[in-house]
């Protein structure tokens, strides 16, 4: 018996059907090659033999290196058998060029499998598979659909996230950026947009005094959290600044609701504060406290930068204000604008409203306490506030100004009258104004928020608790 017979019986010893194996391995389209440990052919079926263009007589027996390597195209055909055989446990699976005996060139899709049989010989199985078609129609339109579909596949996430969008994108946006033609090109456009910014209150002092990899890790635990919330309602993240964020509503993707969803995306993330900070009080990391600000006009946004270096981008006078209203807020606080309040369709429940005079607006601007977006959102958030408790005497403290992330040299002194967990209240003759941010010494460094003054008593909120903090506490109540 014939080793290309015995092969067929060997596969079809439990069925007992090798009449009918061998015809259906025969009419196959797929090309089937069984190979030797030493390279001869010790099977082919018809498929493979139109395929390679000899006829079967000429290719079972023969080695392959001698049938196939005299043309310099077929190396890579030659090369898959050779790696079956050296890899074993790993398939090869490959598309390569062929030009048969008789001329004919093919793409050939391979695919290998080593198997381990002594007795028959067999090193390697092969299917064949042409594929010249696909790549004879490379040139068509139907072919450029077929590539930039892939491209949208295979690319969008490795290439035009990390070229323009940095990590965190939904699939919405990215696919909306692939089917605008100047979606990759330098250059911007006026929209009206919504803009937030949020930031952890005292994040600069905790990672004076945790570990960075504990500090690393609660980070990219926060922002993941904050960046699903994000773009479930459509937001864009813009940037990550440290511990802070800078989103916009309305583009690249145009709504009609973008102040409604940039609202309640910030009420939601608000409320996730809750479940994050049980996740590091389970590992020892510091609560954390976050202020958002909202914003709405129009603004330039786009591609910023050069083909080199790009990202998207937003510019505008709106922006700058939108991180001066965040400046104003206090831990677990949503502060949006006039613009922002207006803009929005659903009812709104307000908390109360601040009057403030930020740098660089024209006058005024009253800030508005958004603490809940109803229908068909239905977020709140809770203002529950911890009481404070009177102290029998005042209680000495000094503490400095800090102006943005640095705090100055000069000290001032007053008078702790009443303390909670949360907030306290402070006599002192220095100059504070309203939303002045200071660090007391309070059993550590203790930073908070100057939220009201009445001649020389201060509404302090806690922005940033140290770990002693609890321990000074107790000694004074």
């Amino acid at each position: 018996m014939k080793k290309s017979e015995s092969f067929i019986d060997e596969l079809a010893l439990k069925t007992k059907s090798t009449e009918m194996l061998k015809e259906m391995v025969n009419r196959m389209i797929e090309g089937i090659l069984a190979i030797g440990h030493d390279g001869t052919i010790l099977f082919a079926n018809p498929a493979a033999s139109e395929m390679l263009g000899i006829s079967r007589s000429r290719l079972i027996g023969k080695k392959v290196g001698a049938l196939f390597l005299d043309n310099p195209i077929n190396e890579d055909f030659v090369q898959c058998i050779l790696d079956a055989v050296e890899i074993k446990n790993q398939p090869v699976r490959t598309v390569v060029p062929f030009k048969s005996k008789r001329g004919k060139k093919r793409h050939l899709q391979v695919a290998t499998s080593y198997l381990e049989n002594s007795e028959l010989g067999v090193a390697v199985s092969m299917v064949l598979e042409d594929v010249s078609e696909i790549f004879a129609l490379r040139d068509s339109v139907k072919a450029m659909k077929q590539i930039n579909e892939l491209n949208r596949q295979l690319k969008k996430r490795n290439d035009l996230l990390s070229r323009t969008f940095g990590m965190f994108l939904s699939d919405e946006i990215v696919s909306t950026l692939i089917d605008t033609p100047d979606g990759l090109t330098p250059g911007g456009k006026k929209k009206s947009v919504a803009m937030m910014m949020s930031d952890l209150r005292g994040f600069t002092a905790m990672s004076e005094q945790m570990d960075a990899e504990d500090l690393i890790l609660m980070l990219n635990h926060y922002l993941g959290a904050m960046t699903v919330i994000i773009q479930k309602h459509r937001g864009t993240i813009i940037e990550f600044i440290g511990d802070g964020i800078l989103a916009v509503f309305g583009a690249p993707i145009d709504s009609e609701t973008y102040a409604d969803d940039a609202v309640a995306t910030a009420l939601e993330m608000q409320s996730a504060m809750k479940r994050i900070n049980r996740w590091n009080a389970e590992r020892g990391f510091p609560h954390l406290k976050m202020g958002i600000g909202l914003d709405a006009g129009e603004v330039i946004v786009g591609n910023i930068g050069s083909m080199k270096r790009m990202k998207y981008g937003v510019v505008g006078n709106h922006v700058n204000l939108c991180g001066r209203i965040e400046s104003y807020t206090v831990g677990g606080q949503t502060l949006i604008s006039p613009d922002v309040r207006q803009l929005v369709k659903a009812k709104l429940e307000i908390a109360g409203e601040m009057t403030v005079f930020p740098k660089g607006a024209e006058g005024e601007i009253v800030l508005s306490h958004v603490i809940g977006i109803g229908k068909p959102y239905d977020i709140h958030v809770s203002t529950a506030r911890d009481a404070t408790k009177k102290l029998e005497k005042p209680v000495p403290v000094s503490f400095r100004v800090v102006d943005g992330k640095h705090t100055q040299n000069k000290q001032y002194f007053g008078g702790i009258t009443a303390i909670g967990r949360n907030s306290a209240i402070m006599e002192t003759q220095a100059a504070l104004k309203e939303f002045a941010n200071i660090q007391v010494e309070a059993g550590g460094d203790l930073f908070c928020k100057v939220t009201e003054r009445s001649g020389d008593v201060c509404t302090l909120d806690f922005t940033a608790i140290p770990s002693s903090f609890d321990k000074w506490m107790r000694s004074l109540v």
